[in-house]
């Protein structure tokens, strides 16, 4: 993994963000708040992997949002792709191994709420890991057992939610179910999934939560709700609903972190 943080650390040219962010389907948009922007292929970094799912860019891109460095995996590999919990270890590595310490994750997702209809925005509070497996299997040292009381760093949540009030912008927070995808949950899930405590569920994010905080990095995260989930509304899913809805949330959730990276305190590392 050196030579990944080589190759970032020389086309950088001295930016050292510490806050990291991974986007989401149809996120890709959130990259335009970037100002001078360095953008790198995955295919330039060795051990990055690619992604095969429209919607995901496979680069990395970073400069400022605000005054804040920044850097940001735009597109990331799922479970489903490959069978991999872990296929975003490498780039999380990375990150690690240029002095990231607080990673922001982005999601599209599925609401469970009535109240929290297609275009909102959902801070993550916690997860269910309904997947069945955790990117740390085959981990041969103790540090495999991580601890995931505070999973989502408090400080950085507040800090959302005051640039969410500070735009106007209405954040709501729930718990987010991971299921392994790439088939869409049936009704059947859904009434369990709601009985089990969650609030919007999909198929991603909760691997980088895990694998982050086996690295020791901040972890928040938010969801782009893009589609009531199924049974709740008698029509299908679909992935292409899923890119059409994304932006529109997707708007939000920009403002949100632009206002947040403008408050930022850089001194919190």
């Amino acid at each position: 993994m050196s030579a990944a943080v080589d190759i970032l650390t020389d086309r950088l040219r001295g930016l050292m963000p510490r806050h990291a962010l991974v986007l989401g389907s149809g996120l890709g948009s959130l990259v335009e708040t970037v100002t001078d922007p360095v953008r790198i292929s995955y295919a330039d970094l060795p051990g990055f992997p690619e992604s095969g799912v429209s919607g995901h860019a496979g680069e990395v891109v970073a400069g400022l949002i605000g005054k804040t460095p920044v850097v940001i995996l735009s597109g990331r590999v799922h479970y489903y792709e490959h069978g991999k919990a872990d296929a975003m270890r490498a780039p999380l590595e990375a990150l690690h191994g240029i002095g990231v310490t607080n990673l922001i994750l982005t999601n599209s997702a599925g609401s469970l709420r009535q109240d929290m209809p297609p275009g909102s925005v959902m801070r993550i509070s916690d997860h269910i890991n309904f997947s069945g497996t955790n990117p740390l299997f085959g981990e041969p040292s103790d540090r495999r057992f991580v601890g995931m009381t505070n999973a989502y760093d408090a400080d950085l949540g507040a800090r959302m939610k005051a640039a969410a009030q500070s735009t106007g912008t209405e954040l709501h927070e729930g718990v987010y179910m991971w299921f392994s995808g790439p088939s869409f949950e049936t009704p059947a899930e859904i009434r369990m999934a709601r009985t089990l405590g969650a609030d919007a569920v999909g198929m991603s994010t909760v691997p980088e939560v895990i694998l982050a905080r086996f690295l020791g990095i901040n972890v928040i995260a938010a969801s782009v709700i893009t589609n009531f989930a199924a049974g709740m509304t008698g029509g299908e899913l679909s992935h292409q609903e899923t890119k059409d809805m994304a932006p529109i949330g997707g708007k939000r959730l920009s403002a949100i972190l632009t206002a947040m990276f403008e408050t930022t305190d850089q001194s919190h590392g």
